[in-house]
């Protein structure tokens, strides 16, 4: 009886015997599994740049804009038509069961000591950090007669204040923007990178009255509303919640029976699910493309396989005239399918994660490799070796010994 070791070994000799044959050979799985590798990562890195950027805004929200588009048979903000103004905000406010804020958005030169940096700049109502899930890192929020007062007064975010003030305390420093004074009282917490490289932490908040009148200017009326936010208590209330909201707006803003709406609302929970289930259907579509490959490798495997067996009709039905078993020839073969396609599996596994840090790094793509990326491909690229491996082993363990020993 032969153990399994001594096969094992025997199938490692055949396979170094002939290390270029070998390395071709497992070349097709290499590639196959280096694919899906490096597009998984990418889908994957791609749908937590969705997830970051969406999540970024605020959970449980609604967001609602002025105007309405269709396009591709979606429901779209344009931005476009009757702005949203403080009425609408004052409606939503008194008459939901949630949290409501407003802001409108500007991009000027913030100064101070003699360091500017160009930033967004925001100008934003009483609740607006509690709608959006903003934190103070130092200083303190907004007080409600300090909106109401149009005081000139600013929060700042955590890339602004580092790129203004450096390492130095910020609170009751004075910033000027648009050659207006403000002073500072607060600094926003970190919250890092979004979506596609978006710095969520280069922004400037500030009382609604002053960044309308200057930063914004004549863009705007001197009730206008950029967009309003309402944060729900819970996402279970969040689709009665934009049904309430919107028939308040409709009703404020005098949309007729019948007519389309001139406002958009759109819910955060929805808009990151939809985001969510197009990533990972991509990301399967190309898994499934980059797939291909491992087939094609398996393919590679089978037919080089048979020509081994060919090759060593002899060295068979020697092994057979020396006591081996079918059993034991078909193990050997089947033993150097699976150690030709892990070697194959392995490098890729290799190469697929160089590629995906490779994009990363250079490329500036999201990348996410996943944990499972290692013992997957391994076991993937094995279980084409066993499936591939089988006809050609078969083969081998069905030849006759006498036969086999008279063939050249």
């Amino acid at each position: 009886m032969i153990r399994t070791s001594d096969l094992f070994w025997s199938a490692v000799n055949a396979i170094t015997a002939h290390p270029m044959r070998s390395s071709l050979t497992s070349l097709g799985v290499l590639i196959g599994v280096a694919a899906v590798i490096a597009i998984t990562s990418v889908g994957l890195g791609a749908q937590s740049s969705v997830t970051s950027a969406i999540s970024g805004l605020g959970s449980n929200l609604l967001i609602v804009t002025s105007g309405a588009a269709r396009g591709g048979g979606v429901r779209l903000a344009s931005g476009t038509g009757s702005p949203l103004t403080e009425t609408d905000l004052q409606a939503l406010a008194r008459n939901l069961d949630a949290t409501v804020s407003g802001s409108v958005r500007g991009q000027a030169q913030v100064v101070a000591e003699g360091t500017n940096w160009n930033t967004q700049i925001e100008g934003v109502t009483a609740n607006y950090l509690v709608t959006r899930d903003l934190k103070i890192a130092e200083g303190r929020d907004f007080e409600d007669s300090e909106i109401v007062s149009r005081r000139k007064v600013v929060i700042l975010g955590a890339t602004v204040t580092k790129e203004l003030f450096g390492s130095a305390d910020p609170i009751g420093q004075r910033v000027r923007i648009s050659n207006t004074p403000f002073e500072v009282i607060g600094v926003l917490a970190k919250r890092g990178q979004a979506g596609f490289g978006m710095d969520q932490d280069d922004i400037v908040l500030a009382p609604i009255g002053p960044v309308r009148s200057r930063v914004v200017g004549r863009r705007l009326r001197s009730s206008a509303v950029s967009q309003i936010f309402i944060k729900a208590s819970s996402s279970d209330a969040l689709e009665a919640l934009e049904s309430d909201a919107k028939e308040i707006l409709r009703e404020t803003r005098r949309v007729r029976e019948g007519s389309e709406d001139n406002f958009s609302v759109q819910n955060m929970a929805s808009i990151l699910e939809a985001g969510r289930s197009a990533t990972q259907t991509f990301t399967l579509l190309l898994g499934a493309v980059a797939a291909v490959s491992l087939l094609v490798g398996g393919i590679g495997i089978m037919n080089i396989m048979l020509v081994a067996v060919t090759e060593r009709t002899r060295e068979i039905g020697l092994r057979k005239a020396i006591g081996a078993r079918s059993r034991d020839i078909l193990v050997q073969f089947t033993l150097e399918a699976v150690l030709v396609s892990s070697l194959g599996g392995f490098w890729g596994l290799l190469v697929g994660i160089s590629g995906a840090w490779a994009l990363a790094q250079f490329g500036g793509w999201p990348t996410t490799i996943p944990v499972w990326a290692a013992p997957v491909s391994l076991l993937f690229s094995s279980v084409v070796g066993v499936i591939f491996g089988a006809l050609p082993a078969w083969r081998a363990a069905q030849l006759h010994p006498v036969e086999a020993l008279r063939r050249d």
